[in-house]
């Protein structure tokens, strides 16, 4: 009986010393429906994304022209351990998509594509996101991050600078679609496009409360 007892104790005492530990794990309140890969330090600090006070704009290019929009944040959450970001996860709403620089039919259909299984398939894949799994500070707010992007169910592998300071995180991204196998009207699939092709690269300009 003393023996399971001791044995016990050491577990309870290894646990509490363990360095790091999965998000999953912790008890954050951002909700999501994806697996976290990320950790964090149990002394570690939780800041929420204000998803309301938060904004994407993302800004596609074709032969002879490009659009732009906004897309919502859903849910998020940003680790800091001695003020300092070392990790987090942000879930985009992809259903939320939106064209700015349209009006009227052309807007709707645009927006109506972007939603179909030609371009991101919102209603199979409703959820994109983006994990901060490596922070590096590189001084004045500034920090190089990797990242795993999902869209479409695809993740993938992305480094990109973020500026991180007084409650503001911002950073300009530019993705390859092809790589989430966003194929309509990508040269990367498809051959003789002429001036239908539209651009694989696409950017995100995020700024984040938090």
């Amino acid at each position: 009986m003393k023996t399971k007892y001791l044995i016990l104790l050491l577990s309870a005492m290894l646990l509490n010393i363990t360095p790091s530990q999965a998000c999953k794990n912790c008890g954050c309140r951002a909700k999501s429906n994806n697996t976290t890969e990320h950790t964090h330090s149990p002394n570690s600090t939780t800041n929420d994304i204000y998803a309301q006070k938060s904004e994407v704009i993302w800004k596609a290019s074709k032969v002879g022209g490009d659009h732009e929009g906004e897309i919502a944040i859903r849910s998020g959450h940003l680790h800091f351990e001695e003020k300092r970001l070392i990790s987090g996860k942000v879930d985009i709403d992809m259903q939320s998509i939106v064209c700015t620089d349209l009006e009227g039919n052309y807007k709707d259909q645009l927006e109506k594509h972007l939603n179909s299984s030609d371009f991101f398939d919102t209603k199979k894949h409703p959820i994109s996101s983006i994990e901060l799994i490596e922070c590096s500070y590189k001084g004045y707010g500034k920090y190089e991050i990797d990242s795993k992007i999902t869209i479409k169910g695809i993740t993938q592998d992305v480094t990109f600078t973020a500026t991180v300071k007084n409650g503001v995180a911002s950073a300009d991204l530019t993705l390859d679609r092809s790589k989430f196998d966003v194929r309509y009207g990508s040269g990367s699939f498809f051959s003789d496009l002429g001036d239908n092709l539209i651009y694989d690269e696409f950017e995100l300009n995020i700024r984040m409360t938090y």
